[in-house]
């Protein structure tokens, strides 16, 4: 189960969803939940799913990773598709104690809404996997530059931001070794109860713990050796500049946005 979590890796790569600026991938990005969250009938999922299916063939990712990464939300999704059969009101869908307490209306929202948080999570995880960390970085700091002026300290929430997503598939790993380590001592994860088993994750949390403090030391003590000092002074190695590439690509999910709010009005 560990190892299906791939928030926060990065592939890389040449495609042109890889040459983006980091700045337009991230406003793509909202721009997409944007109309996501503003499609509401099967003519407006059908465009955000071939929108997505693009996205995906121009970056390149492997459709397997993506899906691996939906994997830990297997519990989430179905528990909010029931509570969407259960508790939308309208037309029952049969007679009987079970479907009459389910209603056509709620089907229709338990389904849009498994693909509406599939789509999502889907979506947002192409720009951690065709973004690097440094980058994203860059492209954070680079869109919350306003907000110097009221002194927001922006280049140390970027770079926090950063470190907690590079390190995200680093603390997987340790937990998986930590794991197997305790499994060969003769731990026991899955039989018993729900108390049982939360007990028994006490020896894996401990260890945990104590290497992210030890690896947050590591890394402070590596940066104030290369003299890192914050934001204050600091330049850029790569200068980031809009091509004729991100400019279209805005305007295109912008017309997105656009359109799909025409079709949530349609009833589409």
């Amino acid at each position: 189960m560990l190892k299906d979590i791939t928030l926060g890796q990065y592939f890389p790569g040449d495609t042109p969803a890889h040459r983006l600026d980091p700045r337009t991938k991230i406003l793509i990005t909202i721009l997409y939940i944007v109309a996501l969250f503003n499609a509401k009938w099967l003519v407006s999922y059908a465009v955000m799913a071939a929108v997505l299916m693009t996205c995906i063939a121009i970056s390149k990712v492997k459709p397997r990773a993506l899906t691996k990464g939906l994997k830990p939300i297997f519990i989430i999704v179905a528990f909010t598709a029931v509570m969407n059969l259960f508790f939308t009101s309208g037309t029952p869908l049969g007679a009987g104690w079970l479907l009459s307490h389910i209603t056509v209306e709620g089907c229709w929202a338990a389904f849009f809404m498994i693909l509406r948080i599939v789509m999502l999570i889907m979506g947002t995880f192409l720009l951690t996997y065709t973004t690097s960390p440094i980058t994203l970085t860059d492209g954070l700091e680079h869109l919350m530059n306003p907000l110097k002026k009221i002194r927001v300290p922006v280049h140390e929430l970027s770079m926090m931001m950063s470190i907690a997503l590079r390190f995200i598939p680093t603390l997987i790993e340790e937990t998986d070794k930590i794991m197997s380590a305790q499994k060969a001592r003769g731990a026991d994860f899955e039989s018993g109860n729900f108390l049982r088993r939360a007990k028994a994750l006490v020896p894996i949390l401990v260890p945990l713990f104590i290497s992210a403090f030890r690896r947050a030391d590591e890394l402070a003590t590596a940066m104030e050796c290369r003299c890192y000092h914050g934001g204050e002074g600091r330049t850029a190695l790569h200068v980031l500049r809009y091509r004729a590439a991100d400019y279209l690509t805005l305007v295109a999910f912008a017309a997105l946005v656009a359109g799909i709010i025409l079709l949530k009005k349609a009833g589409l």
